[in-house]
């Protein structure tokens, strides 16, 4: 890659669960980049990338403008990933989730702006569609998030729209759930989870079963920021694209992941009254823009046992790292 095609790359969250894959990745590609995060789960999640010279990592909070405006001097992109990101860990105090998650949004793009940044992309969410009775869930549907967490992610987005201008390119992508193996693990992630279990407790828990829920690997997922931050600013600018891959039943995840770990994991399947159930259609995404996903949950499962195997995940059923809601309450966030 020439040289004139390196960017300087600002993430939002790079010590979190996708950048902690991310960040190295871009480095390692000959890139700079710039962390800004909290580090709620430590300094060490980012000790593989620490051997790059285009690391610059900033503690600080998205929501103060001088965190911001250090972490955006001398950078041409910025991938914002961090967030409040879930339904529960968002409803444990909604005043702090919409304080991170909406308030602080457009202020950031303004000073993405001033910092001459050329290109902002943004990591929505599947959920801003809610719950559709489309066999396949498009980008030309009507949003309609059904919780306060999908309400801003959802806002964040016209907000993105509305801030786009010749020279500052946007890019919106509404991920499925993210699945496999980080350095800064989650264990909340529905394959995650079942995979958490059945190596633990050789058995896995399931509540309804047939609902359909749409993921994607990690690597598939960093792979895909690394060509939106590589592509031509005219092959992304203000496009909305789905980001996922497999969707599956939580049954047939279930079989998955027993395959993977061991035919000896027992499956229990318990009724639920939660019985979403969303289809992802990413085909938008591999028109446009010649994506595909390539990793499968299973070997998001096999990733994550390698990882048990190396003694990489210890206390995985107890400790607090893995499990977003469980930190937030231990550090009292506000």
């Amino acid at each position: 890659m020439p040289e004139t095609s390196k960017h300087h790359v600002m993430i939002t969250g790079g010590a979190g669960y996708v950048g902690a894959v991310l960040t190295p990745k871009l480095l390692e590609m000959g890139h700079k980049v710039t962390v800004l995060d909290l580090y709620m789960y430590g300094d060490g999640v980012l000790e593989g990338a620490r051997q790059y010279d285009g690391l610059r990592e900033i503690h600080g909070d998205i929501r103060d403008p001088k965190a911001i405006e250090a972490a955006m001097e001398g950078c041409d992109t910025v991938i914002h990933l961090a967030c409040i990101s879930n339904d529960p860990s968002y409803d444990l105090d909604p005043e702090l989730g919409k304080s991170i998650n909406y308030d602080c949004f457009r202020p950031m793009i303004k000073a993405a702006k001033a910092a001459g940044v050329k290109r902002f992309i943004y990591a929505s969410s599947s959920s801003v569609y809610g719950i559709k009775e489309e066999p396949n869930v498009h980008e030309g549907l009507e949003l309609d998030p059904l919780t306060d967490y999908s309400k801003f992610k959802a806002l964040c987005e016209t907000v993105l729209e509305e801030e786009r201008e010749p020279g500052f390119t946007t890019l919106t992508l509404r991920p499925a759930t993210v699945c496999g193996y980080s350095p800064r693990l989650r264990l909340d992630l529905s394959v995650n989870i079942l995979t958490n279990h059945a190596i633990n407790n050789g058995k896995i828990t399931v509540f309804g079963g047939e609902q359909l829920r749409p993921n994607i690997h990690i690597q598939d997922m960093t792979d895909l920021y690394i060509k939106a931050v590589e592509a031509d600013a005219s092959e992304i600018d203000g496009k909305i694209w789905n980001a996922g891959y497999e969707n599956h039943s939580i049954n047939k995840i279930a079989e998955i992941v027993r395959h993977v770990i061991g035919e000896a994991v027992g499956i229990e399947v318990t009724p639920t009254d939660d019985n979403r159930s969303y289809h992802v259609s990413s085909e938008k995404i591999k028109t446009e823009f010649g994506f595909s996903a390539k990793h499968t949950i299973e070997d998001a499962v096999r990733d994550i046992k390698d990882a048990f195997d190396k003694g990489l995940v210890p206390d995985s059923m107890t400790d607090s790292f893995y499990f977003n809601i469980k930190r937030m309450q231990e550090i009292d966030l506000h």
